[in-house]
């Protein structure tokens, strides 16, 4: 499991400019809910500088639909740097920057539009977007249309995976209630962001600690969790490791937050596309290993400090 199981943030905490994110980090899905139809634009298309149809190596190999159009549009839930967050009103981080990478292969623009993560499968659904990325982490439930009970309640997504995280609890600084896994949080409450596979990691604590209940007061987004604990109404907050990282480092100049115990559950990101388009979905996956050979991939997995989470080469559905 892992990132954004079903997660989010503004300045989405998931890795970039210390000073943007810190102030999004406290200011402010696997369930599939009708919101994700209702996605509020919050942000303009990224930009794919230079990439032309007529000389992108992969143009040819999309459908016709969007060889048209020159775009593909592509949901997020701009919350969660340094993944993805809002900078200056533009939607920035690693996922919009490999956005433009692909973008260059494929000789289209990759048009980044936030809403609410917990609706961004139904956005594949329904059609209204063509890809997902948003730190999204491929599993069976997502791939096959499941919930929790493993009641079919969608078509299900297929996967694009393009990086490896594990889970880490962020706690208030100084780390006040000596929380060093999840076993010390029975007991105790604690924040997340709602639809993320964070939850279902509290849900399934929740459980293992029976009559010392744990609470889980979960939020919209994970800017709304950040800030609960910053507050001492719950002791901890989960997240992806770059992400939770990228937060302690930065939020308050680095004195709001702190990274306990060490990762849990690494599992894959994946590139959310629909089962019917499998098109997209193996021109996206050559664009990926085209970016991972050339080196422009590392590249901007250097640039957000996010380097040990890269992957060797991309695969489809390859989530647990």
């Amino acid at each position: 499991m892992t990132a954004r199981s079903t997660r989010c943030t503004t300045a989405k905490t998931r890795t970039s400019r210390l000073a943007a994110v810190a102030a999004i980090a406290v200011a402010g899905s696997m369930l599939l809910t009708a919101c994700g139809d209702q996605t509020e634009s919050a942000n303009t298309p990224s930009d794919t500088g230079s990439a032309s149809a007529g000389k992108a190596p992969l143009f040819s190999k999309l459908p016709a639909d969007i060889q048209k159009a020159g775009v593909i549009k592509v949901g997020t839930d701009a919350s969660y740097a340094p993944m993805e967050f809002t900078e200056g009103g533009k939607i920035v981080g690693v996922d919009p920057d490999l956005g433009e990478a692909l973008s260059k292969q494929l000789g289209v623009k990759l048009d980044f539009v936030s809403g609410t993560f917990d609706g961004l499968i139904t956005s594949i659904y329904t059609g209204r977007q063509q890809l997902i990325m948003s730190s999204m982490t491929d599993n069976k439930k997502r791939q096959e249309g499941l919930d929790d009970n493993g009641k079919k309640i969608g078509k299900g997504i297929d996967f694009v995976d393009y990086f490896s995280s594990g889970v880490s609890l962020l706690v208030k600084k100084g780390n006040p209630q000596g929380i060093n896994s999840l076993d010390d949080l029975c007991g105790k409450t604690v924040a997340v962001q709602r639809g993320t596979i964070y939850e279902d990691t509290f849900k399934a604590q929740a459980a293992k600690c029976g009559d010392k209940k744990l609470t889980i007061q979960a939020f919209d987004t994970d800017a709304e969790a950040q800030t609960r604990v910053k507050a001492g109404g719950a002791v901890a907050d989960l997240n992806d490791y770059p992400v939770a990282a990228y937060i302690a480092k930065t939020s308050g100049g680095g004195n709001d937050f702190e990274v306990v115990g060490s990762q849990s559950d690494v599992g894959l990101f994946g590139i959310g596309v629909s089962k019917e388009n499998t098109q997209l979905r193996d021109a996206v996956k050559e664009a990926l290993d085209a970016i991972i050979k050339d080196g422009s991939y590392a590249e901007v997995l250097k640039k957000w400090d996010v380097e040990d989470s890269a992957v060797k080469s991309a695969t489809i559905n390859a989530g647990k």
